[in-house]
């Protein structure tokens, strides 16, 4: 397995592209004017607290205000609050907690209102980015995420990841954390940190330190509210910070600039692997040189095709996501219905993992797998999908297939869905059409279907399309046409029809009778 990260740059935004042995699995975008991002710090005041709702509504800067539940306001909350006062005042000049004392815990059941009153001054961090209508989600409970570790102000707590597996290594990462942890900060130790030594974990707790002192120094000079007083650190460094690993083969970047700041935050974690940085300037974007362009067109529509003839169907509501899995018009040779639908099922299961990371789809997802009889066969298909979504770094959840042979997921939500237009103007009349370039898959699946089929394997095959499509398979060295002729050592003859429509294709034999499977 190797992962390449392409990062494509241009006036408004970045795009960052996962690929996992060549195939897209995650699409990122880190545009320009996102004052609010998943891990920003804000003093901000209280507009109102809602004690039916038992939240706040904060002053963030956005034009909704942001939702501050009790829950989220972290048992700490009296601590944070007298540190705030002592900070601006000039009171507290000490950054670290070594001797700040700590007030009381607030009760896991209180009312806001008891807590907190309009006009009164905290921190929150967004913890859910401005979706549709709704302001940001955000949390007093503070948290500065590192390579190795996430930094807890006012808590004492050591934590591990549940995916460190093997109680020595856990005692021994809890042993070397506890020798290098200040007073007054929590840690919760990440999965990259395991087999990592105290050297390495002490460089990224010092810098997370630098960060907290970062953030105090500003709380010092606020002359308004609401402020943000510390920034997530950049879309490519987050990224690079929560996935990199030794799968890693490739970072390619368009921009300069970027290339230099990726280059030396990989030097800083992993120096071995500064090679595998490159500054992409060759003339064809970057996007095409690495097939993302065309993967885009492909998995972002209304129906996605998978090998073999299945595809699904996804649709999007106000409540919930709904994915129906289809086995299309496809030959099986399998013993019976059952194992048909097992296939398809693991198949789509595997699609579906990827398409909830593409997408980054949030919220309730009900997926409609095709009915199965056997209880075994069904707890094969639970057992697969769990496996699949095992490396979503998004939280999330998955039931059990239900009577119906639906099975529930719920995936936390904390930025708009990527939705990305794959349909364009139609160039024969009024309305839309399939992207062209979906339409050389489609062709490619339909004559994978042909030449395997025994009816026609002394046949010959003459495939009818537009005159520009004809031109496009056609072209360079080795053509689409020659590509075929090798991988199936069938001559497909390329026959070009002014009277078709542009997206319009025929495969038809030297009679000019169609062939249909």
């Amino acid at each position: 397995m190797k992962k390449e990260l392409i990062i494509r740059s241009n006036s408004s935004a970045v795009d960052f592209a996962l690929l996992k042995d060549g195939k897209l699995i995650e699409l990122n975008k880190e545009v320009e004017d996102n004052k609010f991002s998943v891990g920003d710090i804000f003093i901000a005041k209280i507009r109102k607290p809602i004690p039916g709702l038992n939240a706040a509504f904060v002053n963030v800067g956005h034009e909704k205000d942001g939702f501050l539940h009790y829950h989220d306001l972290g048992p700490k909350l009296p601590s944070l609050l007298k540190f705030i006062k002592q900070i601006t005042t000039g009171k507290h000049k000490d950054y670290l907690l070594k001797k700040f004392k700590f007030e009381n815990e607030i009760s896991k059941d209180g009312n806001i209102d008891s807590i907190l009153k309009s006009q009164d001054t905290t921190l929150v961090q967004v913890v859910k980015e401005p979706i549709s209508t709704k302001g940001p989600r955000i949390s007093s409970e503070l948290s500065l995420a590192g390579r190795f570790m996430v930094l807890m102000p006012f808590s004492d707590r050591i934590s591990i990841s549940q995916k460190i597996e093997g109680t020595r290594e856990k005692s021994r990462l809890k042993r070397l954390v506890q020798s290098i942890k200040p007073k007054g900060f929590g840690i919760i130790i990440r999965t990259v940190a395991k087999n990592q030594k105290v050297a390495e974990l002490d460089s990224d707790l010092q810098q997370l330190l630098k960060r907290w002192k970062n953030l105090c120094n500003k709380l010092q000079r606020i002359d308004k509210y609401p402020t943000k007083v510390l920034s997530e650190i950049n879309r490519s460094s987050s990224i690079l910070r929560d996935i990199f690993d030794d799968s890693f083969t490739g970072i390619h970047i368009d921009d300069p600039e970027i290339f230099n700041e990726v280059k030396d935050y990989v030097i800083s974690i992993a120096s071995q692997k500064k090679d595998i940085v490159k500054n992409y300037t060759e003339v064809t974007p970057i996007f095409e040189k690495f097939g993302v362009e065309r993967q885009i067109k492909t998995a972002f529509g209304k129906t996605v095709s998978m090998q073999r003839g299945a595809y699904l169907v996804i649709e999007h509501t106000e409540a919930l996501h709904v994915i129906d899995v289809n086995s299309g018009n496809r030959s099986n040779k399998s013993k019976g219905q059952e194992d048909t639908a097992l296939e398809v099922n693991i198949i789509a299961a595997t699609e579906i993992a990827r398409q909830l990371r593409l997408r980054d789809m949030g919220g309730i997802i009900v997926v409609d797998f095709i009915d199965m009889s056997s209880n075994e066969n069904r707890k094969k298909l639970f057992e697969h999908l769990k496996e699949e979504m095992s490396n979503d770094r998004t939280k999330h959840k998955i039931l059990p297939p239900s009577r119906f042979g639906l099975i529930q997921i719920t995936r936390q939500r904390v930025r708009p869905e990527v939705k990305i237009k794959t349909k364009e103007a139609n160039p024969n009349s009024n309305g839309e059409v399939e992207a062209p370039i979906v339409l050389i898959d489609k062709i490619n699946t339909e004559l994978n279907k042909i030449v395997k089929h025994k009816r026609y394997k002394s046949e010959h095959i003459y495939l009818h399309v537009h005159p520009f499509i004809a031109s496009y398979l056609k072209e360079g060295f080795p053509s689409i046409q020659l590509k075929w002729y090798f991988e199936f050592k069938k001559w497909v003859r390329v026959v070009p029809r002014d009277a078709f429509l542009y997206l319009k294709f025929s495969f038809m034999d030297k009679n000019q009778k169609r062939l249909r499977i």
